[in-house]
Formats: structure tokens, sequence, C-alpha cells
């Protein structure tokens, strides 16, 4: 690549450290870029900038936000009283598009994984409780992965409920064991959703 300018080099270098881009696409895309108008490119450096500068986690659910309370938090034509939890921002987005919830959500911002280090503490469980606490919510939907990891936190946070006069549920059939949920087509995780089942009967 020697045959490049430093500021092209520069350009495929960066792009090459994205997840999932090789040299030979980062290369592609600084050839589109290079190609692409000059307003097109400067967008693209706005929009990247603007994302740094305004992208934070929603104060209620940490979701992404560029507020302080997210979109989903701020719609007053959700449900409050049923609450979903999810691991990632990845699996909201991925309800969301099954269209099968119109509940709040909460992000734990990752799952239970004593081998990697990761215990209570780490994740957003002690948020959760608090929102419990809070009153109002009747409902808690587990819809964390059905791996391992995903059960494991599923059921440590159902004990943890058992203080509390909620229903706790956990999503059904539909995702398979193992399963990745942000992998999972909408249709299958509408009908997960709609046939969650009981993981405890209420107080």
């Amino acid at each position: 690549m020697s045959h490049y300018p430093s500021s092209i080099l520069s350009l495929i270098r960066n792009l090459s450290r994205l997840p999932g881009i090789g040299e030979k696409t980062a290369e592609r895309l600084a050839m589109h870029i290079l190609r692409a108008p000059a307003e097109e490119a400067k967008q693209l450096a706005r929009s990247i900038l603007e994302l740094k500068e305004k992208a934070r986690l929603c104060s209620l659910c940490f979701a992404l936000s560029d507020t302080d309370i997210c979109n989903i938090c701020g719609n007053p034509e959700r449900d409050p009283a049923v609450l979903c939890v999810v691991e990632q921002p990845a699996e909201m987005a991925a309800v969301e598009k099954s269209g099968s919830f119109k509940g709040l959500y909460h992000i734990l911002q990752g799952v239970l994984s004593p081998m990697d280090g990761i215990g209570p503490d780490n994740i957003r469980i002690r948020e959760l409780l608090s929102r419990v606490e809070k009153g109002g919510i009747k409902e808690v939907v587990l819809a964390t992965g059905t791996n391992v990891e995903g059960e494991s936190t599923a059921s440590y946070i159902s004990e943890l409920l058992r203080l509390y006069p909620v229903r706790v549920t956990r999503i059904a059939s539909g995702v398979p064991i193992g399963g990745d949920l942000k992998y999972v087509d909408p249709l299958t995780l509408k009908r997960a959703m709609e046939t969650r089942y009981e993981v405890r009967n209420e107080k």
C-alpha cells in the first residue's frame, strides 16, 4: 500500500480498526469516501463527532440515547407497569423490531459470567431492583439470552425479585437454546414474547 499517499493510508488504517473491517474492506471504503462529494464526506465526519458528543445512556433504562431520558422511557403511550430486562441495547432493538412489546425496558449492560469476573455488581441489577422498589411495576419480563450466562442471569434476578410483589415471566418458545437474541428474526421473537411463561407465582 506504499503507493497510496499518507492521507489515504491513515484513513485505511483507522477504518481497519473497526470490528469486522479488514484491510481490503477498509481500502474499498476509503476509495468510496475519496470519490464521494465533499459534502457527503463532511456529513460522515460530522455524524461521527456528533455520536461521540451526544450519545449517552438513558438514566432510567440504560439504553443508548441523545438525551437524559430515551425516546421509549419518555413515551407516555408505553406501559410503565411492564418491564422487559435485556442484556444490551442490541437486544432491546431486536424486541422493538418484533413489535410485540409495549412496556419499558431495563438494560443490564451484560450478563453474569463468573469465569470472566463479571458478578452482580458489574451489571445493572442494583438499578433494576431500585426501579422495582419504587413501585408501579407489575410484571418483569426476563428476556436475557438462552445460553448458560443468560439463563443463570435470569435465574439470579428471578430469585432476587421473590422479595417484591411483582409477576416475573421469562420469554418462552421460539428462541433457540444457545441463540443470541439480537440475531433472532422478528417473527420468532414476537412468538417468544407472546408465549412467555411464569417463572414464579404472584404472592
